[in-house]
């Protein structure tokens, strides 16, 4: 078994850890706030003083942080992952950050140093073991690391990408096989208990239209669902689960049927 640094452990950084634990692997965890890794050092985990101090005792460290500022923050400087990793030790990046950070952390670390690995799923994909992991980097850290990341799901790697039944594959685990289906409960309660918070998911909005805008490409959809979401998050929803957005819209109309009577 491995010892593995989990940097960042928030709704789902922390459940990594947990599953990690619970399969064998000895655990070094850091959070800004200590207080959220008092429950996984209760149950076995070390402390680390900082992420560059998980770094040097791990044989690998995972980085799942909410955005781009947050990876900086956890990876560079002197009490960063990156100033803590010896020779052998990899840094597997989960944050969802888009490529451009992605791009500045791979220029700080030589290519088997690093793995690029961005999930697809939430808090109870994490503790069932079922998320979707995308893994890229060099062969040897990516054959070295699979069985590892295997424990959190099913991982996808393949160098020139993936093939036509496995891209159908991770279709079918995404919005277009049945989101609605997974929200309903919370829509029709108006709870909203977090499984993907919605200021990740407009955080996420804002990178796919940044990387669009890159390429001259406008994604008119994405830019409206953008808009829903920084109006809910305006509206103190930030950090409720995703599709609580659905209030604010449900709201609106409302008001239209309103007016219109």
């Amino acid at each position: 078994m491995a010892t593995v640094g989990v940097v960042g452990l928030g709704a789902m950084g922390s459940r990594i850890a947990r599953r990690l634990g619970d399969t064998g692997h000895e655990l070094v965890v850091w959070n800004r706030d200590p207080a959220k890794a008092e429950s996984l050092v209760a149950a076995g985990a070390l402390a680390a003083a900082t992420p560059a101090d998980a770094a040097r005792r791990a044989e690998a460290v995972i980085t799942m942080v909410a955005d781009p500022r947050a990876l900086v923050d956890v990876t560079e400087g002197t009490d960063g992952v990156v100033g803590g990793l010896g020779k052998g030790t990899t840094l597997i990046q989960m944050s969802t950050v888009g490529p451009d950070s992605t791009s500045r952390l791979a220029a700080l670390l030589p290519a088997e140093a690093l793995l690029d690995s961005p999930v697809l799923g939430s808090v109870a994909e994490v503790e069932s073991g079922t998320l979707s992991v995308f893994l890229g980097g060099a062969p040897e850290p990516v054959e070295h690391w699979l069985p590892v990341l295997s424990m959190l799901g099913t991982v996808f790697h393949q160098r020139l990408g993936l093939s036509r039944d496995a891209a159908f594959e991770v279709l079918g685990k995404t919005a277009l096989a049945g989101q609605a289906d997974r929200r309903r409960s919370a829509v029709e309660s108006g709870e909203y208990p977090p499984r993907f918070a919605l200021y990740l998911a407009r955080k996420d909005a804002d990178l796919i239209l940044e990387a669009a805008a890159k390429k001259g490409l406008e994604l008119r959809l994405t830019k409206a669902a953008d808009e829903w979401l920084a109006e809910a998050e305006n509206a103190g929803l930030g950090d409720k689960d995703y599709s609580a957005v659905l209030a604010r819209i449900l709201e609106g109309t409302s008001q239209v049927e309103s007016s219109e009577r």
